[in-house]
């Protein structure tokens, strides 16, 4: 038998959605779990999208998912600052390399304006080839939008759960829900490997399994299909770059095709194209998905040199049937609230999400009570790499194993990975330190260091070289101890 918990509010995934609404609720006098079937924080999708922040620019008018992004837009910057999180305000530029794209323009910031979005404005080509001289002398006009940015996906969702942790939250990894109990029209009890969790209320904010914890309280009225998109990532050093997000207007002026993005590390990512496929596992790249990727990313900018690629992945975006946000406290199961069809747009309107999914539940009776003492601020890890050289010699004085680099193609340092670790919520396998301090992030994705880091996590952890793994699951590096 595992152990019982008892809690007030049990959050099912530590997404983006699960992570925001964790750090909301731990402002407040409430027990807060986050659970969640991953060994890490990020879930499915957020960890590996296309990480922009864009305005509401494309969204449908009128509809729940444009207003949460419209309200997030500029909170996602100001919680980049409170937690230290990085941001890289780039702009976007959307262009238009036929005539019937430069036809479409029209509409499409008349979309925009309906959606608030003002401050989107034509561009003519020559504009756009002084502000991106990479960019396809075919380019016949665009659309500029100064306010969309980049920021690191991944320590957006995992400083939010830093935070929330700081206050109160506990986070139980690796532990997928098995089954919600409800007795009396209400949530009881949920079901995991790690124990039972006694809880007043179950957020279902499980993304791409959605679906699946909504059937437990017999709410199977929709499904989810995992929209797989490919990406490329390219070595900074690649010599074709660009400063703004790179993206082509699409029909019926909704979602961007494929994007060219400069990171806030200063690699270049290319990507996603779309397939509906069914595995919610499957997340291999494909030759005919990067080919397609490789294909609309040269239109746009044909200089593009794809043999700097470092890496390739794919993300998932959850596809809900029918289609369309929803942010509902249940009439039917009492204490139960269900966070569906978030989709691709989930990373910049999780702030929103959150602050809309509190307020509905406080009006179904949540109590809601400012705790003191609340930690509203976040430091993140030291980059030893962007420090001064004064700032290189002080770390090293205080601390001499900022002295040791581990990833040479990043210049991440032993004392960057070793916090990585001891921080709340922290990093259990090589995956999970790529991610904090970008340890294995270089051209050489590991090659050197992860043996230098699997040894630092298993001296952290306290556990043999053997039990430390790639990600979750049984992706175990070795066999035998070294």
């Amino acid at each position: 038998m595992g152990t019982t918990y008892e809690t007030d509010v049990l959050i099912i995934g530590a997404g983006a959605v699960g992570t925001a609404l964790a750090r909301e609720l731990s402002k407040y006098e409430l027990k807060v779990i986050v659970c969640d079937k991953n060994e890490d924080v990020g879930g499915d999708a957020s960890k590996s999208c296309s990480s922009c922040v864009a305005t509401p620019a494309t969204m449908p008018v009128g509809t729940l998912e444009q207003e949460m992004r419209a309200v997030s837009h500029p909170i996602v910057y100001r919680l980049c600052e409170e937690l230290d999180v990085p941001v890289k305000m780039c702009g976007s530029l959307t262009l238009a390399m036929t005539d019937e794209q430069m036809d479409a323009i029209p509409e499409w910031l008349d979309k925009a304006r309906q959606n608030g979005v003002y401050d989107a404005e034509f561009v003519t080509r020559e504009e756009i080839l002084e502000m991106e001289p990479a960019v396809s002398p075919d380019v016949k006009g665009g659309i500029y939008i100064a306010r969309d940015g980049q920021i690191d996906q991944f320590l957006f969702v995992s400083a939010q759960a830093e935070n929330a942790a700081q206050n109160g939250v506990t986070f139980l990894l690796e532990c997928p829900v098995e089954d919600i109990i409800v007795k009396d029209g209400s949530v009881d009890t949920v079901k995991t490997p790690k124990g039972d969790i006694r809880t007043k209320w179950v957020v279902n904010a499980a993304g791409m399994y959605s679906d699946d914890i909504a059937a437990m309280v017999g709410l199977d009225d929709f499904t989810v299909h995992p929209r797989r998109g490919e990406f490329f990532v390219l070595d900074r050093d690649t010599p074709t770059k660009v400063t703004h997000i790179i993206r082509t207007i699409t029909s019926g002026g909704s979602g961007h095709g494929t994007l060219i993005i400069p990171t806030v590390d200063g690699n270049i990512l290319v990507g996603p194209d779309a397939e509906d496929i069914d595995d919610k596992r499957d997340k291999s790249t494909t030759d005919a998905g990067l080919d397609l990727v490789k294909k609309q990313a040269s239109q746009l900018v044909p200089g593009l040199v794809f043999r700097d690629t470092i890496t390739q992945f794919a993300g998932f975006r959850a596809v809900k049937d029918p289609e369309g946000y929803s942010i509902c406290v249940s009439d039917e199961v009492m204490g139960y609230v269900g966070i569906t069809g978030i989709r691709s747009t989930g990373l910049s309107s999780s702030p929103g999400i959150a602050l809309y999914a509190v307020n509905e539940m406080k009006k179904a009776g949540l109590p809601l009570k400012k705790k003191a003492g609340y930690q509203r601020y976040r430091k993140g890890i030291v980059r030893f790499r962007d420090a001064s050289d004064e700032e290189k010699s002080r770390l090293i004085e205080e601390n001499p194993l900022y002295g040791r680099i581990i990833c040479r193609c990043e210049k991440i340092t032993e004392a960057e990975i070793r916090e990585a670790i001891r921080r709340p919520v922290g990093a259990k396998s090589l995956d999970s330190i790529k991610r904090r301090v970008r340890a294995g992030m270089g051209r050489c994705q590991g090659g050197f260091c992860s043996p230098l880091v699997l040894k630092i996590l298993a001296e952290e952890l306290g556990v043999p070289e053997t039990e430390i793994r790639k990600r979750g699951g049984d992706s175990y590096v070795l066999e035998h101890d070294t």
